[in-house]
């Protein structure tokens, strides 16, 4: 039996939702960053999303001779940073007289197909922008992004004050204040490394890396394959690419350790498709992609960045 125009409709999205996704996330440096060689987190539900955080080291670790008393002394030193749920959602919209004009199958699919392409191009536009920002927007409804969790060193995060006393949950930052200085660059980026635990990835504004790399000699511009593979332009820095995202504000660049920054979805709402309706008062059918998370981290302080470049 032939399938009705909105049971076509709900198959075709749910089929096409996996592709979407894989376009989404791969769309912008930061979505990449988040999303590469890392499945985002799942998670089934909970009151908050829960991160555990360690911020001491184990005091009972030592040498011992013979018999020796080894101590077990209970520890602390971990904690957790908690996180609230948000929620986003797109919906996808036909009108009648489109439904009219285009009713045949082929017709329909190559209808919905543009429907999602322009959907797909609004998510990412407005969710590039919500990573950026701190999650505030919206009467504080956007989700987390990166001008909480590393422009706001001294400001609550999952609800851990960085000012009482846990000076370990704050970000590096480093007034430039001045042209960009590999120095600078240098400076925070060893900072907030620990041995081999280092940044992953550097974004910053097209006009900062403009910058830097005219700071490189002609003969020394090495690119990361991955990066570049992923269609984006990108110079080495220590090992990191560096790359640039339009969102990024003017004078910044961001030392990302993605190792601790993780995107959480919840598992059964992550850009779940609803079913086509037909409300009564308009002449059209309707389906929304719904997703619950957060963008998290778990370790503020491998996170660092420059601002006050002048001549970014």
């Amino acid at each position: 039996m032939a399938l009705t125009f909105d049971e076509l409709l709900s198959t075709t999205l749910k089929n096409y939702v996996p592709k979407l996704t894989d376009n989404i996330f791969s769309a912008r440096p930061l979505f990449y960053a988040l999303t590469n060689g890392q499945t985002i987190r799942r998670v089934s539900g909970g009151t908050k999303i829960v991160v555990p955080v360690i911020y001491g080291t184990n005091s009972t670790a030592g040498s011992y001779a013979g018999t020796d008393t080894i101590s077990t002394t209970a520890q602390t030193g971990i904690s957790a940073a908690e996180y609230d749920w948000r929620q986003y959602a797109a919906t996808v919209t036909i009108s009648g007289i489109e439904e009219a004009k285009n009713n045949g199958e082929a017709q329909i699919i190559d209808l919905l197909e543009g429907k999602i392409f322009q959907t797909q191009e609004t998510i990412i536009e407005n969710m590039n922008t919500m990573f950026w920002a701190d999650g505030t927007g919206n009467s504080n409804k956007d989700w987390i992004g990166l001008d909480l969790i590393v422009t706001k060193p001294n400001t609550t995060l999952g609800g851990i004050d960085p000012t009482d006393g846990n000076s370990w949950w704050a970000s590096t930052e480093t007034d430039e204040g001045s042209a960009l200085a590999l120095k600078s660059m240098s400076n925070v980026y060893n900072t907030v490394s620990v041995g081999n635990d280092q940044p992953t990835i550097v974004i910053t504004t097209q006009a900062a890396y403009e910058s830097y790399e005219a700071l490189l000699t002609t003969n020394v511009r090495y690119t990361d394959t991955d990066v570049a593979g992923a269609g984006f332009q990108n110079l080495l820095f220590k090992g990191a690419p560096v790359t640039f995202d339009g969102a990024c504000t003017a004078g910044e660049m961001m030392f990302l350790n993605t190792k601790y920054l993780q995107l959480v979805a919840h598992s059964d709402v992550w850009f779940k498709p609803t079913p086509f309706v037909r409300p009564t008062n308009q002449d059209a059918v309707f389906s929304q992609l719904l997703c619950y998370g957060n963008l998290t981290c778990s370790n503020r302080a491998r996170q660092g960045y420059l601002f006050g470049i002048t001549d970014g």
